[in-house]
């Protein structure tokens, strides 16, 4: 956030204000994210917010859009990446659960509490996940599975991540990576291949033991 500032003028700008209330979103709850506390945690007049949103539910309206174009965007464009086998397609998928920059779990689990309090949000929360699991409904269908058994697998996917998320379980990144050759055979039905486990390792910086 600091580069954004010293990037711009006595307004700001509207990626630094929309920053500021991403950070105070996942700190402290959407009760936070207002207008004169974020002025005061970026230096700047309250007036100056308005040249760049029209009020606060603007301001609210694009922290979602936000997190609607990178969590929801990623796990589609995870599911369609180029895969040779259905343990490869899903191990493109985890590379959201491990990727911050593709997945934003603390994000995630901001805009889930914050849809307990607002059912616009609620909305919003439940029609990405329809979009997320009929994403991976389509990736395991593209791998020859009909279409009850590809929503079921599909749900059994992304609940358990949702799970993780919602009970903000923690592993030990060497935990995990061990785990994740299970969880594919369970989700997919298949082992994954050695070269294809030692793809997702290298992309994420794994050496295992």
């Amino acid at each position: 956030m600091e580069q954004a500032l010293n990037d711009t003028g006595w307004r700001g700008s509207q990626e630094g204000w929309l920053e500021a209330a991403y950070e105070s979103l996942l700190e402290s709850g959407v009760d936070s994210v207002k207008i004169l506390p974020l002025a005061k945690k970026l230096n700047l007049s309250r007036t100056s917010f308005y040249w760049f949103f029209k009020d606060r539910e603007e301001l609210l309206a694009g922290l979602i859009a936000r997190w609607r174009e990178k969590n929801t965007g990623n796990i589609i464009k995870q599911s369609e990446a180029y895969a040779e086998s259905l343990a490869e397609a899903m191990l493109n998928v985890f590379d959201c659960w491990l990727d911050q920059n593709l997945f934003d779990s603390k994000f995630e689990f901001a805009v889930r509490s914050w849809a307990l309090q607002s059912e616009e949000i609620l909305f919003e929360v439940q029609k990405a996940d329809q979009v997320r699991l009929e994403a991976l409904k389509r990736m395991f269908m593209r791998f020859g599975f009909e279409e009850t058994t590809a929503d079921v697998r599909a749900r059994t996917t992304y609940l358990v991540q949702i799970g993780y998320i919602s009970m903000q379980s923690r592993e030990e990144i060497a935990v995990r990576m061990k785990r994740i050759p299970e969880y594919i055979a369970i989700y997919t039905g298949q082992i994954p291949q050695q070269r294809e486990l030692d793809r997702f390792f290298a992309r994420h910086g794994h050496k295992p033991k």
